[in-house]
């Protein structure tokens, strides 16, 4: 915990987006994975956020990850006979990843990062102003 909550606020935005950034980059290399039953296919995964009030100023609140849920969106079932991993009756299961949409959130996911870091260098060029202010 450091003396500027502000750092502390960063970073919990950082390490956020960077679990939500692993867990699209799961969701996307998966998306093309094929099982032979429903219950063997991928799930995605979607982090949950919960704010949390930081414990020097309850006036200020920074974020963390709840939980990563898997998503219980039904699996896609095509019939494909011939397919190694085929059922009994002729079908695969893919996992309902939509790869545009992760890739909206891949790029929503940088730009938060990325303003976190602007956040952090900000914080800290006004920290070694305000210290260089006697001289």
């Amino acid at each position: 915990m450091s003396n500027l909550p502000i750092f502390d606020i960063a970073g919990s935005a950082l390490k956020a987006q960077s679990v939500r950034m692993s867990t699209i980059a799961s969701n996307l290399s998966n998306a093309d994975s094929i099982a032979g039953s429903p219950q063997a296919v991928y799930k995605p995964l979607e982090p949950i956020f919960q704010a949390v009030t930081s414990r020097t100023d309850p006036n200020l609140t920074g974020v963390q990850v709840k939980e990563i849920a898997q998503s219980d969106a039904p699996p896609i079932k095509r019939y494909e006979p011939n397919h190694p991993l085929a059922d009994g009756e002729g079908y695969v299961y893919s996992p309902d990843v939509d790869p545009v949409a992760q890739m909206v959130n891949l790029i929503s996911t940088s730009r938060n990062y990325q303003a976190g870091v602007e956040m952090l260098s900000t914080a800290k060029e006004l920290a070694l102003a305000t210290l260089t202010m006697g001289r």
